[in-house]
């Protein structure tokens, strides 16, 4: 039933663009018959409609990866920095919930760790079609530049943040898992105080020796659903980090990569001396920096799917 649903979802958008360009047509043929200009109007809508509607399922295309269909986990860690950092973390959180909500997806805290002026990490579950496609975009390292709210001087600040995506894996895809090489802590879970905070050691805090993956989970009060939610995430990251290797091995023969001197750092964020956000990967930019803090990143994630169908290509 979930494939057949897969089919429909891919299907039925493209027959329903077909019908509504047959309808501008005959229209248009009505209107020529009948030598009348009256409909122009009507007919350039639908016809811009269609071309929305066939753009949209153009950049649907490129989400043919394996795992592109499934939910994704989106990890935000602050960098180095103290309070800019960890200010800057909330901003990116609050950025990619508006993105969410406005696209109707569905999103539930995992693990909440909150720092002085903001957020030191947190891990979002994400639910709905297409969720890992797009949002693996923003997996990577994220710069912020501005004039410190923090700093009585007023100077400069750059401050950074990852950005972590994996998906959430079903039993269509494999991924082995040594409990052997994993260690397991448990510890208190953290909150705002209150019935937030635990007793007990209920925390759940995996590590996979061999890559170094680490994962943790303190959203539940049972240590044991805490613990096949920890498991579920970790098997997600090293899909996620064995997919990357691979990828890695392809894109060191692109001559494109070549050129990007930044590392894994992939976006800048410019609020001072003037207004920018760029993306280093793909040359994308935009000077409405509050839009995109905003959740306004559609034309971010096309760009780089864009990018990443023609790197695979080129590879």
């Amino acid at each position: 039933m979930t494939e057949i649903k897969r089919l429909r979802d891919t299907i039925e958008p493209w027959e329903a663009l077909i019908d509504k360009l047959d309808d501008a047509e005959a229209l248009l043929e009505l209107a020529l018959e009948a030598g009348d200009d009256s409909q122009e109007a009507e007919i350039r809508s639908a016809v811009d409609s269609a071309r929305k509607a066939y753009e949209k399922l153009q950049l649907k295309q490129l989400l043919s990866g394996e795992a592109d269909t499934s939910n994704a986990f989106l990890t935000i860690h602050s960098g180095a920095g103290g309070t800019e950092a960890n200010d800057w973390a909330s901003m990116l959180y609050r950025m990619y919930s508006r993105w969410l909500d406005a696209h109707d997806f569905k999103r539930e805290v995992i693990d909440l760790q909150e720092a002085e002026g903001g957020i030191k990490s947190v891990t979002l579950e994400v639910s709905g079609p297409y969720a890992f496609g797009y949002l693996k975009a923003e997996a990577g390292i994220h710069r912020l530049v501005r004039i410190s709210p923090f700093d009585s001087s007023g100077r400069r600040h750059t401050s950074f943040a990852s950005v972590h995506v994996a998906p959430v894996i079903d039993d269509t895809i494999e991924v082995e898992l040594k409990m052997d090489e994993i260690r397991v802590d448990t510890y208190r879970a953290s909150g705002a105080g209150g019935q937030h905070v635990n007793k007990t050691d209920s925390a759940v805090r995996m590590t996979h020796i061999p890559t170094g993956i680490v994962v943790q989970c303190q959203n539940e009060r049972s240590q044991h659903k805490n613990r096949a939610t920890a498991q579920k995430m970790l098997k997600s990251h090293l899909y996620e980090y064995y997919r990357q290797q691979q990828q890695a091995e392809q894109e060191a023969k692109a001559i494109e990569k070549k050129e990007i001197g930044w590392g894994s750092q992939i976006r800048s964020y410019v609020f001072q001396p003037y207004t920018m956000v760029k993306d280093l990967r793909t040359g994308m930019e935009t000077g409405n920096v509050q839009g995109v803090m905003d959740g306004d990143l559609d034309s971010f994630i096309e760009a780089y799917l864009k990018y990443e169908a023609g790197q695979t290509v080129t590879s």
